[in-house]
């Protein structure tokens, strides 16, 4: 009885949400419901096309001359305006390139230079490992003092000593979406500085970074983005700071006349003096044909969709697999893109959808992440995914020896 249940509320969902279903936008292998664009994003069409073209005609045919003919040189900035679009930047804020761990790294040192004096980052303690060790990493060379809050203890632990305060805008493991107004507007009332991670947030629902006043934040492209295995990642530096911005990594591409060759470096005026060194062009450019998928959709469509999935496969979970411990928020403003459940045998429960072609992810200790990116998923969709969880586990799938040994990247 559930089932037919489900059946009918899913047809009935994606009738209603027709309008931006968008899966002939994205090349995806027949058979598989893919529920892992939390980690990696589906190739969008037109991607291939555009990479053959820029290696064939580009790199290929018009050389070293593609720098000023098809505007590599400006890439950086221009592929900024189009994620920019996405998380509620203007135009000249954001500069791709590089990785999300230099582009946090770079973050933390401007922050440094605009609180001087100020001796405390604060943080969450169960944040994305890479985000940890950065700031550790920071801390340690500029004299800050790491101190850890969860995010509802963050406002009452401001003070006068802390520069800046760094957080995941969604939490990697449940899906928990902060208060991104809330915390940066305390921050500021204290004098401190905010750098948000918007690795599983950019792409599946509104940021508003100049709407929240938000002062920098960084992300990676090859999430809901979709701009393919290690895309680069993108800088967000709001307009107000770009003449006291210090680049830490004061490469060539941010200097105010790169090719002047000059001895000192001066940083170029706006976002480009955020550039680095040179940028990977076939990534970058790729990742650009990728933001095309999101032409004619605007992030609150996608919020709207991306919710109403979540929202039924959390339900639908919860009423087929009632052994599952949701850690996802029920409530829909606390949500980002993705739900998860705890288990014991969690790796097992993920090797064991994947073989049957529900492609999801692991986390350690004990969680099964299913990621909801919205373009490509239906309602549907989802009830395949959890029949087929129920039957994994009713035909102990999960326990196969062979999933005893984990795979490196899990």
């Amino acid at each position: 009885m559930i089932h037919h249940q489900l059946d009918a509320q899913a047809l009935a969902l994606d009738a209603t949400h027709a309008s931006t279903d968008l899966r002939d936008r994205f090349l995806l292998p027949d058979g598989v419901v893919y529920l892992d664009g939390n980690s990696l994003g589906a190739l969008p069409v037109g991607v291939l096309e555009a990479v053959e073209r820029v290696v064939r005609e580009q790199w290929g045919g018009d050389l070293i001359a593609s720098w000023n003919t098809h505007g590599w040189w400006d890439a950086p900035t221009r592929v900024g305006d189009a994620i920019g679009r996405l998380v509620g930047a203007a135009p000249g804020q954001i500069a791709v390139g590089d990785s999300t761990s230099v582009r946090l790294h770079q973050s933390l040192h401007a922050a440094a230079a605009l609180r001087p004096g100020r001796t405390v980052v604060l943080t969450e303690p169960g944040s994305f490992p890479t985000d940890q060790y950065v700031i550790a990493g920071v801390a340690a060379q500029v004299g800050w003092r790491v101190e850890h809050a969860t995010p509802a203890e963050i406002p009452s632990r401001l003070g006068s000593e802390v520069a800046v305060v760094v957080l995941s805008h969604v939490d990697y493991r449940t899906g928990e979406l902060l208060d991104l107004p809330g915390i940066t507007t305390a921050a500021h009332d204290a004098g401190a500085i905010v750098v948000w991670d918007l690795c599983h947030s950019a792409g599946a629902l509104p940021v508003g970074l100049d709407e929240h006043d938000v002062d920098l934040a960084v992300g990676c492209g090859y999430k809901y983005l979709n701009g393919g295995p290690g895309a680069p990642a993108f800088g967000y530096v709001a307009a107000r700071h770009h003449e006291a911005f210090v680049n830490v990594l004061p490469g060539w591409n941010g200097h105010a006349d790169p090719f002047a060759m000059a001895d000192r470096y001066l940083g170029a005026p706006g976002i480009a003096r955020a550039r680095i060194g040179t940028p990977p062009m076939l990534s970058l450019l790729a990742l650009e044909a990728a933001l095309r998928a999101f032409d004619g959709l605007t992030i609150d469509d996608v919020r709207t969709r991306s919710l109403s999935l979540t929202r039924f496969l959390r339900d639908a979970v919860t009423a087929v697999v009632p052994e599952a411990e949701v850690v996802s928020p029920e409530v829909d403003r606390l949500r980002g893109s993705q739900v998860a459940f705890r288990h014991p045998d969690a790796y097992g429960i993920v090797q064991a959808l994947a073989a049957r072609g529900v492609v999801g992810d692991f986390r350690t200790p004990d969680i099964v992440r299913l990621g909801v990116a919205a373009p490509y998923l239906t309602h549907a969709d989802l009830i395949t995914a959890v029949r087929t969880l129920r039957d994994v586990l009713d035909r102990g799938e999960h326990l196969d020896p062979a999933w005893s040994t984990r795979n490196v990247v899990t």
